[in-house]
């Protein structure tokens, strides 16, 4: 392993190689428009010159056909406008692989934060045993959904990956193909994605990546912290979203769910297979190869076959165990390894391969339910009192925690009414089929009251689950009203006796899940993840009371907008009040190809969460906050969440990044199933937006309002009132406050305003618009001086290496997006509008968006 320090690595390994193969790249013939490979980079230096100029995006673009294109029709200049679009999305695709490629080489894989770090760190403190008793509890669950904030279709992911093992083995031949292929394959989709072509496209991680990398890291802890003993914890599992989030989704039906189970249990079975065809090929012995044949032809007939697997986990785990032993006894334990690794991939993926979440919005849930309780007690049926509708809130979550009885679909006719009652279904019929791993929980959104869990408890019952519920409810605390109520919500419900008696039979755990983007779009950065942690200490004391083991799920996004950045710093972080025997998280979007899509990238990040959940308990040095930090951490978050819903209430809001920014292009884009806003109305309401357009909207603006507004703000305060060095001692003291700084900052890295600045002289925003870039300034200066340094992200070199190249690469790309942006306006204010011309400035609006989407990938 290289010692060079790892910005060295960078530059030697990512960046040099960047430059050699992106040049082949432009001298590649792909179009009819010629020299487009030529003229790019003329381009690019055009909008570097003009931005330090100080000149605005039309300038810039009007300038270089001046100087370069004079010639060119109007038609032929918006064409080159596009094809310099598809030329630098490709070259996001080159660096992105390159990137990959260069993973195991730029980052240390048995550094700190690795497994092999964090054993020898055990041994040395005489800590082993201690390591082995929390691992025997500790889980890890990476829960994958379709959140739409990555542009790239199947086959693009498949050049990707082709790409990334030709320049691991620098290969130029088939990097020359690679890159010829990646030209000519398009990008664009044409129609959305359906719930199920997501969960297709996800799937292809878990089979190619997952499998692999999961199967890895357990075999290493179980030879390596066990000595080669049985574990009986899982440690690592995958939980997963497509085709089971349901969360204004009206595309996700019943079918659909029962479809991506199905998807599910084929691919491990084809995994196996795999697998034991590789194992009979070595395991030729008396004896055992005619049990390995058999398991073959079974587990063939399990994936390709339309009827039932005869297959059943038990068997197929004996048969395993029973040619282990005479292995180890007739054999000389020839191929053991191999046969445990097997052993070990069953154990972590079953016959679901991932768990299957259902997830429904609670407004949904209610109406659902009365609508069936109203049906039930006009056809006579006994099981709802008739009054139920006018009892009180209270007097129903008796009748709720009482009921008995199932109900016969066929009374319903309400489409939704049945759709949610057949989902429920649905959950039994993939526990049958795939086991009770298979599809075991389900999530309220947006979770307010008792009633809400309680609503969701009864129908599950009447529906599937009449004489035992193997379901786990987990509600989902989001705004920062709601993070407030959460903890008087839980000791309701555990105070239940019937709903603590079901907790009971589940091992008195309860999963209680955190909305990280919601929160932030509600309540600004600061706010969202103080009242997170707030709320987790808060919770973590009352499950604790009851006897109850929280499990907190992290609704995270990708970047630091969304409750991303560095992950596994902040779960080191959180310290002994907040409880840690399991870390859950949603990954999503780029975050899923970034850091985990290939087994290098996706081996060393699983670690880092394993060890970060771990040293959290073991370091003994990572005490709660101290009384007087956690005023001033109560302080900064109350000051910045002011100043951020001020800036929210202001009458400009909604209008600028209604016609300013790029949010009602995100529904053209295709790039996900779901609508990208709640409600039905065709005015912009900013509670019927959903976090994804909201953040990414500020993020083409290059403005990342969401990861730092009102931050600034919040330190000038302190600055202010002369007493900036508490701030400081907070820093200096408190891991978690200082991970919220260094996200923030990286949030800042990737502001550009010398893109907007035009905006300061519009008549309608102009103010507005400066608000925003005085609150960037303020925050900029702010964190420079708490952190003592001297520009941001002074300490992640690598880090900051790589966002300024992807920023580079995507720099024409911002330029063409804001000209086309200000063209819409002026063609729109004109007397008589050109729609014809309207359409093709907004084409271009939207291409843009992919590129720029994507090259945002190492936000997480």
């Amino acid at each position: 392993m290289s010692t060079q320090p790892k910005l060295i690595r960078f530059k030697q390994n990512v960046m040099s190689k960047y430059q050699i193969y992106n040049s082949i790249f432009m001298t590649l013939p792909f179009d009819t428009i010629t020299k487009t490979g030529a003229l790019l980079p003329l381009f690019h230096e055009t909008c570097q010159k003009g931005f330090k100029a100080g000149d605005d995006p039309t300038t810039i673009v009007e300038t270089f056909f001046k100087k370069y294109q004079a010639r060119r029709s109007k038609q032929s200049q918006i064409n080159l406008l596009f094809r310099f679009i598809q030329y630098i999305e490709r070259q996001v695709v080159l660096f992105d692989a390159i990137e990959d490629a260069a993973f195991p080489i730029v980052n240390n894989m048995d550094g700190i934060g690795t497994l092999r770090s964090l054993k020898e760190s055990a041994i040395s403190e005489n800590k082993l045993e201690e390591l082995q008793r929390y691992l025997e509890e500790f889980k890890v669950r990476i829960v994958l959904t379709a959140h739409p904030t990555q542009f790239y279709p199947g086959s693009v992911l498949g050049i990707i990956t082709d790409l990334t093992e030709a320049i691991k083995r620098n290969d130029l031949l088939v990097i020359n193909d690679l890159l010829a292929q990646l030209g000519k394959t398009p990008f664009f989709k044409h129609k959305k994605p359906t719930p199920y072509d997501e969960a297709v496209s996800l799937i292809w991680y878990l089979e190619h990546v997952f499998y692999y990398s999961f199967g890895s890291i357990y075999n290493y802890i179980q030879q390596n912290i066990f000595d080669g003993r049985h574990i009986d914890n899982d440690i690592i599992n995958i939980g997963f979203w497509p085709g089971g989030d349901r969360d204004g989704n009206p595309f996700v039906t019943p079918e659909i769910t029962l479809k991506v189970a199905r998807r599910l249990r084929e691919t491990i079975f084809k995994n196996y297979y795999r697998d034991i065809r590789k194992l009979k090929r070595k395991l030729t012995f008396k004896g055992i190869g005619e049990r390995m044949t058999k398991l073959e032809i079974q587990l063939y007939k399990a994936f390709t076959s339309l009827e039932k697997s005869e297959l059943t986990l038990t068997h197929f785990k004996s048969e395993l165990e029973a040619i282990k032993s005479m292995v180890i006894n007739e054999h000389q334990s020839l191929y053991l390894d191999e046969i445990n690794s097997l052993l070990n991939k069953i154990q972590l993926f079953g016959f679901h391969f991932a768990t299957l979440d259902i997830r429904q919005d609670s407004r949904a849930h209610a109406s659902v339910f009365n609508a069936m309780v109203d049906t039930l007690i006009a056809s006579g049926n006994a099981i709802f009192p008739k009054n139920y509708q006018e009892l009180s809130e209270k007097e129903q979550v008796k009748v709720l925690s009482k009921i008995k009885g199932s109900i016969d679909l066929s009374l319903f006719e309400d489409d939704t009414v049945v759709k949610t009652l057949k989902t429920i279904e649905a959950i039994k019929t993939i526990q049958q089929t795939n086991g009770e791993r298979a599809a075991n929980r389900y999530i309220i959104s947006n979770n307010q009251t008792t009633l809400h869990v309680m609503q969701l408890f009864a129908m599950l019952k009447l529906v599937a689950f009449e004489n035992e519920l193997t379901v786990d409810i987990g509600p989902l605390f989001e705004t920062i009203t709601d993070l407030e109520n959460a903890p008087k919500v839980m000791e309701e419900l555990y105070t239940n006796p019937d709903y603590a008696k079901h907790l009971k039979k589940r091992g008195n755990k309860q999963t209680i899940m955190l909305g990280f983007s919601d929160g932030t779009k509600d309540g600004g950065y600061l706010m969202a993840n103080w009242a997170i942690f707030k709320a987790k200490e808060r919770l973590t004391a009352v499950s604790r009371k009851y006897d109850v083991t929280v499990i907190f799920f992290d609704g995270r996004g990708g970047p630091p907008a969304r409750g991303g950045g560095k992950t596994h710093q902040f779960y080191a972080s959180l310290g002994p009040t907040i409880e840690d025997k399991e870390v859950q998280l949603t990954i999503q979007g780029q975050t899923i190809s970034s850091n985990f899509g290939t087994s290098d990238s996706s081996q060393y990040n699983l670690e880092q969460l394993i060890s970060s959940g771990i040293l959290n308990h073991l370091n003994e040095t990572n005490t709660a906050m101290a009384k007087h930090h956690t005023e001033v951490m109560n302080d900064l978050a109350s000051l910045s969440y002011e100043a951020y819903s001020n800036f929210k209430k202001h009458p400009m809001f909604v209008p600028y990044l209604e016609r300013m920014s790029t949010l009602k292009y995100y529904a053209k884009t295709n790039i996900g199933s779901r609508p990208s806003k709640r409600g039905k109305s065709d005015k912009l309401i900013f509670e019927d937006l959903r976090a994804i357009p909201f953040v990414g909207s500020w993020s083409q603006l290059k403005q990342n309002v969401p990861g730092f507004f009102g931050v600034g703000t919040a330190l000038q305060y302190y600055e202010d009132k002369g007493e900036f060095k508490k701030v400081k001692d907070l820093y200096n003291n408190s891991n978690f406050f200082k991970t919220l700084i260094g996200n923030s900052m990286m949030s800042l890295s990737k502001s550009f305003f010398d893109l907007t600045k035009y905006m300061a002289d519009n008549e309608e925003f102009g103010e507005f618009w400066t608000i925003i870039f005085k609150e960037y300034e303020t925050s900029k200066r702010l964190l420079l001086k708490l952190t003592n340094s001297k520009e941001l992200m002074e300490e992640e070199p690598a880090g900051k290496a790589s966002i300024d190249m992807r920023e580079a690469i995507v720099l024409p790309l911002l330029t063409i997006q804001q000209y086309a942006l200000k063209k819409i306006q002026e063609l729109e204010k004109a007397e008589v509008r050109d729609e014809e011309q309207i359409a093709i400035f907004e084409k271009i609006v939207t291409r843009s968006l992919f590129g720029n989407i994507n090259a945002s990938r190492n936000s997480a």
